[in-house]
């Protein structure tokens, strides 16, 4: 018994490890954070988390990979339900999607990137592999598969998914730049944003459609 509680416990300790780190970066920052100060928060040695993370870069791509990563993949997967319209997937699975976001450790990474990203060129070409690029790619599949159904019209969109997605960047600087000032009711926002998105798609401008 007590063997298999000691197995359970380190099986434990790298996603113990990686929530202290994901914490720590989200207080000091990436820079600012030492692994020591991971260690102590994670309460392990320092010696026995180098036997999970060598390196600071390793921690940051495990946060990566824990909270960020298995959201992408649940998109990507959700997109291929054949039950769920082009536009049915954006009110529901994208809509839940972005308004978890400024809540969660996304946005510590997101805000990292942004402000430390420049000095650590390897962590954003890591990003962008494993974040960016497949959710735009996934984007892009969905109005592509909305043309084709006959639901949305071909756009910019399908050239420029980015802007699907803006209005999370903009929440997460926004928040925290100005949140002691304003707090973004971001629920609305969003659901707007979809709605807006939807109208848009559903309008041919050529024929003077209004929806």
């Amino acid at each position: 018994m007590a063997q298999r509680r000691f197995r359970r416990r380190k099986d434990a300790r790298p996603g113990e490890i990686t929530a202290a780190a994901a914490a720590l970066f989200a207080e000091k920052g990436y820079a600012a954070t030492r692994v020591d100060d991971v260690a102590r928060r994670a309460g392990v040695s320092k010696g026995l988390m180098y036997l999970y993370f060598r390196t600071k870069e390793e921690l940051l791509k495990s946060v990566i990979r824990s909270f960020i990563e298995p959201r992408i993949e649940a998109l990507r997967q959700r997109i291929e339900e054949p039950e769920l319209s082009a536009e049915e997937f954006l009110r529901g699975p994208f809509l839940q999607f972005i308004r978890a976001l400024p809540n969660s450790p996304v946005h510590v990474i997101v805000k990292l990137m942004v402000t430390e990203g420049p000095r650590h060129p390897e962590l954003v070409a890591y990003y962008w592999n494993n974040v960016v690029s497949l959710g735009l790619d996934t984007l892009r599949r969905l109005l592509q598969r909305g043309v084709d159904n006959g639901e949305f019209r071909s756009s910019a969109l399908q050239e420029f998914p980015h802007l699907m997605i803006a209005p999370v960047l903009f929440a997460v600087l926004y928040s925290s730049l100005f949140g002691k000032h304003e707090k973004l009711d971001t629920d609305r926002m969003f659901a707007e944003h979809v709605g807006i998105l939807i109208e848009s798609l559903k309008r041919d401008p050529r024929r003077g459609d209004t929806g």
